[in-house]
């Protein structure tokens, strides 16, 4: 009996004294953006340690190996540039940002470094004109979501809508996809307002709009120029009662602290959103995601009240998604690994069922029936808007 119990001590010691699986995390972890990356981080640690309590991947353990590229595309290709020199690292999750995620596209595919988008929402991201393309999301996708911000404007009874938009490549992915859905549903989109990073003064831009009879205003901008945006709103005589259809970027960072609850609550203003762990999909698997945050990071987080709180959960639904792919490939040769996500038949994850999250010609698995609308409640938390 000793000898047996110290046998199966030694095998399972020796599994875990196997060289790690890594993933890599690309993302900005330090600057404005850093609530968004921290929640994906998170995310990814939850899966990571439910995988490896499970046996990891191939009998080995997965680990997470982070890198910050604060918002800048250089370091973000620099971060890439290092990852592709790593044995044994079979996938990189991203960050916030469409812009650096769009200049380090050349670098990924040279590579053949998948690369899992739990957060950009740039259509180009994902339809990037690679073949074989090594982009795979579980987010929003700029496209699909037209469709829920025009959509929601159409409900709210505007005729003529307004866009703030901020100068990159995100800003114009969006521009595209709602003027499309627009013309689609007898809307006018009055001249877009752009905006640069880290600009504070849209006094002009939001009289500009009001000025072309803009019946409510779509927000494309992450925390702290949206914060800059929605002073401008509130400040304006008119503006202030119009809606405000805001894209998810001011979601990550200090959007709240920088407004200020009691100014926000005296807008009408809608956040793009795909998950809420207040309004659970899957309540087992959410439970026990919001029990392992708790135990690890904030032991007494409300659940409407996890900061980036869709971060974390696409990064765990992603992360889950890879190891199914590992062990269907039986490698973490990336190429393999890459055939095994388009071909992945089914999983019950977090966000939602996936059947199946990814085709050959499909690699993004959230669509607009997946996304929701929330807003801020008078503690300044999302909540999903009740249909």
């Amino acid at each position: 009996m000793p000898r047996l119990f110290f046998l199966l001590l030694f095998l399972c010691g020796s599994a875990f004294a196997a060289t790690p699986v890594y993933i890599g995390l690309d993302a900005d972890m330090s600057a404005v953006a850093k609530e968004g990356g921290v929640a994906i981080q998170r995310g990814a640690l939850i899966a990571i340690d439910d995988i490896n309590k499970r046996g990891g991947v191939l009998g080995r353990p997965l680990q997470l190996i982070v890198k910050d590229h604060r918002g800048n595309p250089a370091r973000g290709i620099a971060n890439m540039q290092q990852f592709s020199k790593l044995s044994d690292l079979v996938a990189v999750l991203g960050g916030v940002h469409t812009p650096v995620a769009l200049k380090e596209l050349p670098i990924i595919h040279e590579h053949a470094l998948i690369y899992l988008d739990p957060w950009a929402a740039g259509t180009p991201i994902v339809d990037n004109g690679y073949e074989p393309n090594y982009v795979f999301r579980v987010s929003v996708r700029d496209a699909e979501a037209g469709k829920v911000l025009v959509g929601h404007a159409k409900a709210r009874g505007a005729k003529r809508i307004g866009l703030l938009l901020e100068r990159t490549g995100w800003g114009r992915s969006n521009e595209q996809s709602i003027t499309a859905v627009a013309g689609e549903l007898g809307i006018q989109v009055l001249a877009p307002q752009w905006f640069n990073w880290g600009q504070q003064d849209m006094q002009q831009a939001v009289a500009r709009l009001m000025d072309d009879g803009a019946e409510a205003i779509l927000l494309v901008a992450n925390a702290p120029e949206g914060a800059s945006a929605v002073k401008a709103i509130l400040a304006h005589p008119t503006a202030r009662a119009l809606p405000v259809i805001s894209h998810w970027g001011i979601a990550s960072g200090s959007f709240v602290e920088r407004v200020g609850i009691a100014e926000l609550n005296q807008l009408d203003i809608a956040v793009l959103q795909t998950y809420s762990f207040d309004q659970p999909f899957n309540q087992e698997l959410n439970a026990h995601v919001l029990k392992q945050y708790r135990e690890k990071f904030a032991p007494n987080i409300d659940a409407r009240a996890l900061p980036g709180a869709v971060g974390t959960a696409h990064a765990y639904d992603l992360v889950m998604l890879l190891a199914q792919a590992i062990e269907s490939a039986a490698s973490i040769a990336r190429s393999e690994v890459r055939e095994a996500l388009e071909k992945l038949d089914s999983y019950q994850g977090l966000v939602k069922h996936y059947q199946p999250p990814f085709r050959p010609q499909q690699h993004d698995a959230l669509l607009a029936a997946d996304y929701i609308l929330s807003t801020f409640d008078d503690q300044g938390r999302l909540i999903p808007i009740r249909k």
